[in-house]
């Protein structure tokens, strides 16, 4: 498993990552063994980075975790990251210490850590970007050992950029993949020059880079894929991307004739995102130990030909470019 340096935490970890919201909620149900016996799994290979949040199962994908590095494998050297700030209403004048501490206690309890390894705020309203409290709020937390490192999850590119701007900040969360290239403008140079890490979320588009989708695919009442595709529960660039389902379907088509001998259309896609400059981590979630160990190997895959990324830039700027790079 190659590995990355993750921005200005300075720790090292597997460049392919474990995204755990689907052992929380929002994906159907997954049981407390299958989600244990993802996590093994995917530490087994390799896997040294998970990634998760304090609403996911409203803190069950921290507790597995939690109980995982407690009982299962207390040897392994994980890193964990956490989010943190949508318990609340998405107010900027929620985002204060008061909150911080609440929120991380929460978490510090549910994954069973005295110091959090990074802490991200989870995708707030694009004021709280811009607020120096909010940051000198999170560098009290490190002072008084909550948390060791703080990040950002976003949803545009300009909630990044403004985060890259504040020195204290280690990391930038945000949706990449072949379906969504706009930080590829931006965003990934000026976090190279920032030494910020990039982690790299919804690198599947949902699943949509599978290429295992149709028409007929029926996804279960609780999966977003079904119940947010119109952006009615949270921001609908979460859910394929923003993708409208029967052009990604057509796009994924494509994407997979690009695939090379030896790899799946996923690993295709979780390679592509884990071998651009400045990316420290891509975190692809898993239901099974399959699609665990298939994720992981993407991650020592050879480097992708100068024609595989000529084909993305070209199925983007077809197919996908006019709906999303705007809005993103």
């Amino acid at each position: 498993m190659h590995k990355h340096t993750l921005g200005r935490t300075g720790r090292t970890v597997s460049v392919i990552g474990l995204g755990t919201w689907q052992l929380g909620a929002d994906w159907g149900a997954v049981s407390d063994a299958d989600g244990a016996a993802v996590l093994a799994a995917s530490a087994d290979a390799g896997i040294t980075f998970f990634d998760t949040a304090d609403v996911y199962g409203d803190g069950r994908s921290e507790r597995l975790i939690g109980h995982f590095l407690a009982h299962d494998d207390p040897g392994a050297a994980i890193t964990v990251a956490t989010k943190m700030g949508r318990r609340a209403e998405q107010l900027p004048e929620n985002f204060v210490l008061a909150n911080f501490r609440e929120w991380t206690d929460r978490s510090r309890t549910n994954l069973g850590m005295d110091t959090l390894d990074l802490v991200q705020l989870h995708c707030p309203p694009s004021a709280v970007f811009d607020s120096g409290e909010v940051y000198d709020a999170l560098d009290t937390l490190v002072d008084e050992g909550a948390i060791s490192n703080y990040g950002v999850s976003v949803e545009t590119c300009d909630q990044a950029l403004a985060a890259i701007s504040h020195p204290g900040v280690a990391t930038v969360q945000i949706i990449l993949n072949a379906f969504r290239l706009k930080p590829l403008d931006e965003v990934l140079p000026a976090a190279r020059a920032a030494g910020v890490g990039i982690i790299a979320r919804v690198p599947l588009a949902s699943g949509l880079l599978t290429g295992k989708y149709s028409r007929e695919t029926v996804f279960a009442e609780s999966d977003h894929r079904n119940f947010n595709r119109d952006g009615s529960h949270f921001d609908v660039g979460e859910t394929f991307s923003g993708v409208d389902f029967e052009v990604g379907l057509q796009a994924a088509t494509e994407f997979a004739a690009l695939a090379p001998a030896g790899l799946t259309p996923a690993q295709a896609a979780l390679a592509w995102v884990a071998q651009i400059d400045g990316v420290s981590a891509v975190i692809p979630g898993a239901r099974s130990v399959g699609q665990a160990q298939g994720n992981a190997a993407a991650g020592v895959a050879e480097p992708l030909s100068l024609a595989f990324n000529e084909g993305v830039q070209d199925i983007y700027d077809r197919l996908l470019r006019e709906q999303i790079h705007p809005r993103w």
